[in-house]
């Protein structure tokens, strides 16, 4: 077993309480109630680590909340992160002109990050995606067809990260924005 999974699966147990739920990020639990951890991984690019990150679902059966919180390892800028998540979604079958609004959207509310800094996305059904910088909101973006693109970057079966989106879903399945019924 690689050290970067027993690393992860160290991570993944340690996060756990007794009562098999994971410790959720303040600002997550505070939008979402009980949580529960479903998968995390790391994006590694050209053998650079550039971020954690963290999938979180609704503790119910038949919750359709998630949360997904990257923590960067690297220096971007605001501006760098909106334009590569255009760049994805276009990967996605999202249309070009759709891809540059949103990219637009997101480069005028995205901060730039520092190594150890975080950037979290919350999906609320009928609320929308609401983002949080360092576990401080920062924005919110309406819509279900934005979420389902930008989710989409990590969890969808056409995800330009297939390595990361395994580690995510764990043995879960995606969440219904993403896929539907599993």
């Amino acid at each position: 077993m690689k050290l970067s999974h027993v690393v992860a699966i160290t991570l993944a147990l340690s996060s756990l309480t007794p009562s098999g739920f994971a410790k959720e990020p303040p600002h997550i639990k505070s939008m979402m109630g009980q949580t529960q951890l479903q998968g995390l991984g790391r994006l590694n690019f050209w053998g650079f680590h550039v971020y954690d990150a963290n999938l979180y679902r609704g503790a119910t059966k038949d919750s359709q909340e998630f949360a997904l919180e990257l923590k960067y390892q690297r220096s971007f800028s605001g501006e760098a992160i909106a334009n590569r998540t255009a760049e994805e979604m276009k990967n996605l079958g999202v249309p070009d002109t759709q891809a540059a609004s949103w990219g637009k959207e997101l480069a005028s509310i995205l901060p730039n990050v520092e190594p150890g800094q975080t950037i979290s996305a919350i999906y609320i059904p009928k609320q929308g995606t609401s983002f949080f910088y360092d576990g401080k909101k920062i924005s919110q973006i309406q819509g279900a067809d934005f979420a389902k693109a930008f989710f989409g970057i990590w969890l969808d079966s056409k995800t330009s990260a297939p390595k990361l989106r395994t580690e995510l879903l764990g043995q879960g399945c995606p969440p219904p924005l993403i896929s539907g019924a599993c």
